[in-house]
């Protein structure tokens, strides 16, 4: 039987080897929000990956949040396609944001089940720029395939759910809940 050693005594003497987390590489990604782009660990959108936001109602700012990213994927080229989301979108609002209408394209769902597939295959097509889709039921199976999709596609992902889904478990790379009383955005 070997001795019991305690661990500070094997760091102290170099024997163990500590390694340290490797500092997330730069976004080039950037909100177009400066105090946001400070706070995230990239500094911007997290690439190819699926960054969820939460919000207790429609209409509290996501999109305002997303526009100015979008609107420099557009200008670049890039497609950006909304998938099933709640209202129809007001093109002239998009287009003073800066988003390229010919870049937009919104996609319509039969169902739940149907816009999670549209989300996933677009995401996964590595075609787009950006997709944005509006989970209803989305348990953490479907937010794993987004995120995987996002990942093969390195496509930007965004879920806009309830901010009731900040309970439950997420493989979002990033979760960011927006308040509306006080307004404020939480990185959570």
């Amino acid at each position: 039987m070997g001795a019991v050693v305690a661990i500070d005594a094997l760091l102290h003497q170099r024997r163990v080897w500590k390694g340290q987390p490797a500092p997330l590489p730069p976004s080039a990604q950037p909100t177009g929000h400066a105090a946001l782009d400070a706070a995230l660990p990239t500094g911007g959108w997290p690439e190819a990956a699926l960054s969820e936001l939460l919000i207790p109602v429609d209409g509290v700012g996501e999109l305002q949040l997303l526009w100015p990213a979008l609107a420099r994927l557009s200008q670049a080229g890039e497609r950006i396609v909304l998938v099933a989301p709640p209202y129809i979108p007001f093109a002239p609002a998009w287009q003073a944001a800066g988003i390229e209408l010919r870049q937009l394209q919104v996609v319509e769902a039969g169902s739940p089940r149907d816009a999670l597939w549209a989300a996933e295959q677009c995401l996964r097509s590595g075609s787009c720029g950006a997709v944005l889709c509006w989970p209803l039921a989305a348990d953490d199976r479907a937010l794993r395939r987004l995120q995987v999709a996002a990942e093969s596609g390195r496509t930007l992902a965004f879920a806009i759910r309830p901010l009731t889904a900040a309970r439950n478990p997420s493989p979002a790379a990033l979760r960011i809940a927006i308040d509306a009383r006080p307004a404020q955005l939480r990185v959570l």
